[in-house]
């Protein structure tokens, strides 16, 4: 019975493997920041390119005012997702459909 179950031409989860091979990494570093996060908190960059945190809601409470944790003065460039990674730096992803 299991083997009458059709298989996916591009493997268990859709990705074509010719397609995988194509990527050499997802993001880059922008700049070395080295924020370290506290639990609770969640972390952006902000519209000035610095490093901000807010309170997250839980259970019906509503979140922090936001409050900048580190100054970096990241230029933006439209096209990419900018985010601290777990290393505590800014780092960019290109958006697919931007």
């Amino acid at each position: 019975m299991l083997n009458s179950l059709p298989t996916h031409p591009q493997g268990s989860r859709g990705i074509d493997p010719g397609i995988c091979s194509e990527v050499t990494k997802m993001a880059e570093k922008v700049q070395k920041v080295g924020v370290e996060r506290v639990q609770g908190f969640l972390y952006y960059i902000d519209k000035q390119g610095d490093v901000s945190r807010a309170k997250m809601a839980r259970g019906g409470k509503k979140g922090g005012k936001p409050e900048k944790v580190a100054k970096a003065g990241v230029k933006k460039q439209s096209g990419f997702l900018y985010f601290l990674d777990k290393k505590g730096d800014i780092s960019r992803a290109k958006m697919v459909n931007a």
